[in-house]
C-alpha cells in the first residue's frame, strides 16, 4: 500500500483549521503538529499511487489555511 509523508505550511492562525480538515480525510493515517519551518506532518496510506497524485493535487492544496507543501513518498527495499 503506497505511503506517503506531506509536510504542510500553513497561512498564519490557521494551523489547527487545517489539522482538523486533514484528521477528516481518509487517506490520513496520523498529523502531527510541528514547530518549526512546517507546521504539520501527515502520514498518507492510499490503495494507489494514482490516488495519491489526486489527493495532493486536489483535495488537500484546496485546503483553505494551506500555504505550501512538501511531499515525500515512501518506497520499501526489494528483497536481496
Amino acid at each position: 500500500m503506497p505511503e506517503a509523508f506531506v509536510l504542510f505550511k500553513t497561512q498564519p492562525a490557521h494551523e489547527r483549521e487545517v489539522y482538523l480538515s486533514l484528521m477528516e480525510h481518509t487517506a490520513v493515517a496520523e498529523v502531527h503538529a510541528l514547530y518549526g519551518e512546517f507546521d504539520l506532518l501527515v502520514r498518507l496510506s492510499v490503495d494507489n499511487p494514482q490516488n495519491l497524485a489526486q489527493m495532493l493535487m486536489t483535495d488537500f492544496r484546496q485546503i483553505e489555511g494551506v500555504k505550501d507543501t512538501q511531499t515525500l513518498i515512501a518506497v520499501e527495499y526489494g528483497d536481496e
